[in-house]
């Protein structure tokens, strides 16, 4: 198959991450893969040898937004038929403007997914107006979780589940030692919606009791981490606070830390949560909207709290903190959950998908 995934960049991001793990997947499986990006920004994230990438980043007064640009690229590029691909995989909501009326006018097959639920976006005009006029068009619409399916079989009756590939190997020895660490990952410019401000006042009631244990946040961000650092400093915490900026080495941060909180707002599938599980993390999630309660099997893999009770994710982090016996067993019951989000798993229903849209009239 000849596949091109296209969405706005690969920068850090939980989107950006599973573009790139199916992009390696089926270029290992020996496809012809292409991966197109319309921002000018360094990846974040290494492409199998094979893929091609093809990088579109001119910068226009007036035709400046991402999906303009996608726009104008592929209406170029594909105006060849011998740079059409079997089947375009776009992803994220707004890049569907360009893919489907190019998927349109050329007759090219188009899956396009869904990163997020569609509760955090259904008020933004942009994209009511896409769900609700053009996702008909496209060949199937991929959701990450049964919660938003509904919806979006509303919108195209071929919209299905696929859950993100979880995007580290699940450890083996999960017997070594551990710094005694509260994690939480993700870009703190989005602070809001990971929850990363909330986290902090959750950490105020925390951290002072056990002055032996630190709160890590993981992520890229500088507007976010004036902010976030302000608080911390306000809330006495500062030296229990360690934000690192964004890290190439998150799995060995997980290897070696021993709790996770997700704190998130709002999510789709969360794949910092699956990766801190596949690296044998004792894992505490808000119970938000979408996300946590498929992975998470409460006090059997992780431990789902009320959403945004930040009284209630303060008790829990106390309990793990002091009762080490309830860490491990979260811990040996969370490697062994994660079979049916492995990238094996997770990109044989992609290729599987594709071939059928393909051999389709």
């Amino acid at each position: 198959m000849k596949i091109d995934f296209v969405i706005s960049s690969l920068t850090s991001g939980g989107a950006e991450r599973v573009v790139a793990n199916l992009a390696n997947y089926f270029a290992e499986k020996g496809h012809q893969v292409r991966v197109m990006t319309f921002s000018k920004v360094e990846d974040s994230y290494g492409l199998h040898k094979s893929i091609k990438r093809e990088r579109y980043d001119k910068q226009y007064f007036i035709f400046n937004f991402t999906s303009v640009k996608c726009l104008l690229f592929l209406l170029s590029f594909y105006f060849k038929k011998r740079n059409r691909p079997d089947i375009i995989s776009s992803h994220a909501t707004l890049m569907g403007y360009a893919t489907i009326l190019i998927s349109k006018l050329y007759n090219i097959k188009l899956t396009v997914s869904e990163h997020t639920n569609h509760f955090r976006g259904k008020n933004a005009i942009g994209n009511r107006l896409i769900w609700n006029y053009l996702y008909r068009f496209p060949e199937a619409v991929t959701v990450l979780t049964k919660y938003d399916l509904p919806f979006f079989q509303s919108k195209n009756k071929n919209a299905l589940v696929i859950h993100n590939p979880c995007s580290f190997k699940p450890i083996q020895n999960i017997e070594d030692e551990r710094e005694k660490v509260i994690l939480a990952v993700g870009n703190i410019d989005r602070y809001k919606i990971k929850g990363f401000d909330n986290l902090l006042d959750v950490a105020s009631k925390v951290l002072p009791k056990h002055r032996d244990w630190r709160l890590k946040i993981v992520g890229a961000g500088n507007q976010g981490l004036l902010f976030l650092k302000e608080k911390a400093l306000n809330l006495n915490i500062i030296e229990q606070v360690v934000f690192t900026g964004y890290r190439s080495d998150v799995n060995n941060l997980m290897k070696n830390s021993e709790i996770f909180v997700l704190s998130s707002r709002f999510e789709g599938l969360p794949m910092g949560l699956m990766e801190a599980m596949s690296q044998g993390m004792a894992c505490i999630a808000y119970d938000c909207v979408s996300g946590p309660s498929e992975i998470i099997t409460n006090e059997f893999n992780g431990i789902l709290v009320e959403n945004q009770n930040q009284d209630k994710l303060a008790d829990t982090l106390n309990l793990l903190i002091e009762n080490k016996e309830i860490r491990t067993s979260l811990r040996k019951n969370s490697v062994n959950s994660l079979e049916k989000f492995s990238i094996d798993n997770v990109g044989s229903k992609w290729e599987n998908l594709f071939q059928k849209l393909i051999l389709e009239n």
